[in-house]
């Protein structure tokens, strides 16, 4: 089928939840996408920073392909060597020690957010303005953006939110019955919204001297994107649970809650579940996914190819005065613009750059980690030039 037939049959049979790019894609490697023309695409979306890795690459089809063929899934009343050595690597990458296995990012943090009111005995969780985290009515509760929560009332009761980046704020909005703060150590969909260095700290602070939990959703930052295997790392702070997703399987749908101590030992049988939550196949493209990152130093080239990136931005900054603002750490970047980039976005993509559009105004690049030098090149050029008509 051509582009124009599956747009067709797509509006006939599936529910019109997204504002697609008028665009099908068809396969994809490394860095780079094509369409069912044919047509190659550089991709500074990665499945909205999910294939850090980058497009089937070849470690990541083996694991699926060898697990394929002997279980793709169980129930988790039973154990699977799979799970348990996946658990056994977060552990070993990240500042936890426990995990608990899902599907999606809004899926861990339900989970996280039942976790901090199961240990503490408490209800409320405060969360950001201008947050997000996920789609579920709890997630789009804790998300401090009204325009996800219009028409879905009533809403999950227990939540209130505070400016980010203000640490007193947060202090002040802390009740006896606080279970946790939740917030992203960088803001995504917000806009790609950098904290200042100290900001996550001074709130762990805050938290920890009021008997409250902090989470850190790491749907986003996790696994690379700001060059530390997660955004923890690199901001130096341990938080009592971290909510995973995206990155994390290599593109295969997954999701995890960590923690450590105390916190990680709080479930018991009974008090949470997912039918399909570490299955055998997603734990293999998972560890696969990770390992890779690893072996191929995606952690340093996140960072020496991000700042090579932000450079770049900030050069077509200073020669242009429709970009407000460039932001980011590793490769999670944003250019802010002092207009709407939608048509910006539609214009990069016929020119071969794939390239999203958040918070109204800030083109996203967060693009597979094993992004070269002369692909972010051609996405600064391309990206120039079509500037010039603004």
């Amino acid at each position: 089928m051509n582009t124009k037939e599956i747009m067709d049959l797509d509006k006939k049979y599936v529910m019109q939840t997204y504002g697609r790019q008028p665009l099908a894609l068809e396969k994809g490697s490394g860095a780079v996408v094509w369409d069912v023309e044919g047509k190659s695409y550089i991709d500074c979306v990665a499945g909205i920073a999910v294939n850090n890795v980058g497009h089937a690459h070849p470690k990541v089809v083996e694991a699926i392909c060898k697990q394929a063929k002997n279980l793709i899934h169980t129930s988790n009343i039973y154990y699977t060597e799979e799970q348990v050595t996946l658990a056994e690597l977060l552990a070993e990458v990240s500042p936890h020690d426990k995990a608990f296995f899902c599907n999606s990012g809004a899926e861990a943090n339900e989970g996280a957010i039942k976790l901090a009111r199961k240990h503490t005995g408490k209800g409320e969780i405060i969360t950001m303005k201008n947050s997000f985290h996920g789609r579920t009515i709890t997630t789009i509760t804790a998300t401090g953006q009204t325009k996800y929560q219009k028409n879905f009332g009533p809403l999950t009761p227990g939540f209130s939110y505070v400016d980010y980046c203000d640490v007193e704020a947060a202090a002040d909005a802390i009740t006896d019955n606080t279970a946790a703060v939740l917030v992203e150590p960088v803001q995504g969909e917000g806009g790609v919204i950098v904290p200042p260095k100290d900001y996550l700290k001074e709130l762990k602070a805050v938290c920890h001297e009021n008997d409250v939990l902090i989470i850190f959703d790491e749907v986003q930052t996790g696994f690379g994107r700001t060059g530390s295997m997660f955004a923890s790392q690199t901001f130096d702070v341990t938080p009592d649970i971290t909510s995973l997703a995206k990155a994390i399987a290599g593109g295969f749908p997954m999701g995890a809650v960590l923690a450590s101590g105390e916190v990680g030992e709080t479930f018991e049988p009974g008090d949470h579940a997912a039918t399909f939550g570490g299955s055998p196949l997603a734990c293999a493209a998972a560890k696969a996914s990770i390992n890779v990152t690893l072996e191929e130093n995606l952690l340093e080239k996140s960072r020496e190819n991000g700042a090579y990136f932000k450079a770049k931005l900030e050069a077509i900054k200073d020669k242009n005065d429709v970009v407000v603002d460039v932001r980011g750490i590793g490769l999670m970047l944003g250019m802010e613009l002092n207009f709407q980039c939608g048509e910006l976005v539609d214009k990069m993509r016929e020119n071969g750059i794939i390239v999203n559009c958040t918070a109204g105004n800030v083109l996203r690049f967060v693009p597979p980690l094993l992004i070269s030098r002369e692909q972010i090149d051609t996405v600064t050029s391309v990206l120039e030039e079509v500037l010039q008509d603004y």
